[in-house]
C-alpha cells in the first residue's frame, strides 16, 4: 500500500490550500481516509476522516474551516483547508484504514497505512 500526500505550501493567514492523497495497492473505495498533522514539538493529532460510505469526522479545531472528501474513481482523498490560521502550521499526513468501518468513536484509531507528510505553513 502506498499513499502519496501533496498540496502543501506556504500561505498567509486566511488563505486556502487543498491537500491530496493518492492511494495505490488497496481497494480504495472500501477504506476510510484520514488526515493527521504534527506541529514541531507536538504529538501527531487527528484532523479529519471520511469513511468508505462518506461519513465524516472532524476535530473541533477545524470544524467549519476544513472539508474532507474523496474521489474513489481516482483513488484519491482530499482535504480542503479554508480560513487557515498560523496554528494550522504542521506536517500533514494522510492515512487509510478501517475497511468498511462505520463512523463512530473508534474510527480515529483504525488507520493502518500512512503516507509521507506534506508541509503546510501559515504565516501571520
Amino acid at each position: 500500500v502506498q499513499l502519496q500526500a501533496s498540496g502543501g505550501g506556504l500561505v498567509q493567514a486566511g488563505g486556502s490550500l487543498r491537500l491530496s492523497c493518492a492511494a495505490s495497492g488497496l481497494t480504495f473505495s472500501t477504506y476510510a481516509v484520514g488526515w493527521f498533522r504534527q506541529a514541531p514539538g507536538k504529538e501527531r493529532e487527528f484532523v479529519a476522516a471520511i469513511t468508505w460510505s462518506g461519513g465524516r469526522d472532524y476535530d473541533d479545531s477545524v470544524k467549519g474551516r476544513f472539508t474532507i472528501s474523496r474521489a474513489n474513481a481516482k483513488n484519491t482523498g482530499y482535504l480542503q483547508m479554508n480560513s487557515l490560521k498560523p496554528e494550522d502550521t504542521a506536517v500533514y499526513y494522510c492515512a487509510a484504514g478501517g475497511q468498511y468501518a462505520s463512523y463512530d468513536s473508534t474510527l480515529r484509531s483504525k488507520f493502518d497505512y500512512w503516507g509521507q507528510g506534506t508541509q503546510v505553513t501559515v504565516s501571520s
